[in-house]
């Protein structure tokens, strides 16, 4: 089966690389771009074509 493929996105650096970590365990998870903001996220998911966002909703 192929990987799901994740974007990232949290403006607290510590959160999301906790997160990023503890995706990147599971084999069918493949985490492909971390944004710290809205307008980040958006250009990292037209640049990295994820599977999945998961997003912060309360972020710059």
């Amino acid at each position: 089966m192929k990987a799901v493929r994740l974007l990232l996105a949290d403006d607290e650096h510590l959160i999301r690389g906790a997160l990023a970590a503890l995706l990147g365990l599971e084999e069918d998870l493949v985490v492909v771009a971390e944004a710290a903001s809205g307008p980040e996220a958006l250009a990292m998911a037209r640049a990295h074509r994820p599977d999945v966002a998961v997003l912060d909703l309360q972020m710059p």
